[in-house]
């Protein structure tokens, strides 16, 4: 169940960088692609530390992939149909607001576990 908790608090991370590109109409990211790039951040989000090469890159080839409003609203809904009623602790919330700067990627926002996909532009 930790990992369950760490994941979609992880998920909520990513869902805020890939916010920041613009888009159009069809989404082109498969949930499984999802899933698939961010399980190496599991360990990062359950005991902090420095993250897995694997879950950096996985990162930054959803941030880099991520060009459309259906695609980002796509990661959103995928991660929280996903993992939907599980409860993460502040320990993961901290890790996960520091993730992006540990993978070497700005954002100018603060990372909110309560991220609205449909407000995703």
């Amino acid at each position: 169940m930790a990992c369950s908790r760490a994941f979609i608090l992880l998920c909520v991370v990513v869902v805020s960088m890939v916010a920041l590109l613009l888009g159009g109409a069809k989404a082109t990211i498969t949930c499984s692609q999802v899933v698939n790039g961010l399980t190496p951040c599991i360990p990062y989000l359950e005991k902090g530390g420095t993250p897995a090469s694997g879950c950096c890159s996985g990162i930054k080839t959803l941030y880099s992939t991520a060009h459309t409003t259906a695609d980002l609203q796509g990661v959103c809904n995928c991660l929280k149909e996903k993992f939907s009623g599980i409860h993460y602790s502040s320990n993961n919330v901290r890790f996960a607001a520091g993730l992006p700067a540990k993978c070497g990627i700005k954002i100018p926002y603060k990372i909110s576990p309560s991220t609205n996909c449909k407000s995703i532009k």
